[in-house]
């Protein structure tokens, strides 16, 4: 039986050819994971899928800590994967091959959530929105530091390079947040290409919506209608033990 409803589904927006995002659906074993590739050409998109396809893999099993420390060590491997193997055949040895994760662990009425880059998770509850993750990027330390306002840090050349990503440093840092499911929780996880194109009242709006399907639609529509210049991928998820 599953843990949860869920839809997901990744685009490769309106300018890119190739789609370097990649998703998991495990709504059974309560497990869903979205990765943003990045390496140019074909090395962000085998980045992101080495993610899902070794979370995939997985026989999860036990409490929601053991699934986690399983779903860590697996995240830990793929770093080392991508740090050690994949740079050392990419054509230039300064090139990164590396790919950001946010995946959701779903167990005992509980949830938690890893993640390291951009890609996020948020939670839609008593009508309010919460983003439960915080970008590991130079804007938000510029913000959180620096004391720059976010109009001022988004004026930085830099501003969206990652300070955190499987692949970029041999040591990885995941953050971890856990929390207790609610009768009618919704939650989100999403690529930088869709929550950065949106409002977060769109977001909202959308997981308000009865069905994890429509609530789909509704947001990759509420993209693809505008440039649609990154790639895209969203996972809404309706947990059946909050219902």
């Amino acid at each position: 039986m599953s843990l949860a409803l869920s839809s997901a589904r990744s685009h490769p927006g309106k300018v890119r050819a190739r789609n370097e995002d990649a998703l998991l659906e495990r709504a059974a074993e309560g497990l869903w994971a979205v990765a943003d590739g990045m390496g140019g050409h074909q090395e962000g998109a085998r980045a992101s899928r080495l993610v899902v396809e070794r979370l995939a893999e997985l026989a999860l099993g036990g409490s929601l800590d053991e699934r986690l420390e399983q779903v860590r060590l697996v995240l830990h491997e793929v770093n080392r994967r991508l740090t050690q193997d994949l740079t050392v055949l990419a054509d230039s040895a300064e090139r990164l091959i590396g790919t950001t994760v946010v995946a959701l662990l779903l167990a005992d009425g509980e949830a938690a959530c890893v993640w390291a880059g951009d890609s996020r998770a948020y939670l839609w509850r008593g009508n309010q929105l919460y983003q439960l993750t915080r970008d590991h990027s130079l804007l938000e330390r510029l913000v959180e530091v620096e004391g720059l306002t976010p109009q001022q840090a988004t004026r930085h050349p830099s501003a969206r390079a990652l300070t955190r990503a499987l692949g970029a440093q041999d040591e990885l840092a995941l953050d971890i947040v856990r929390f207790e499911l609610l009768a009618g929780d919704r939650l989100l996880l999403s690529s930088d290409g869709l929550h950065g194109a949106l409002e977060e009242r769109t977001l909202g709006a959308a997981l308000s919506l009865p069905t994890p399907a429509v609530a789909l639609e509704r947001l990759l529509d509420g993209v693809l209608q505008g440039p649609a210049r990154d790639n895209l991928t969203a996972i809404v998820i309706h947990p059946l033990e909050a219902a």
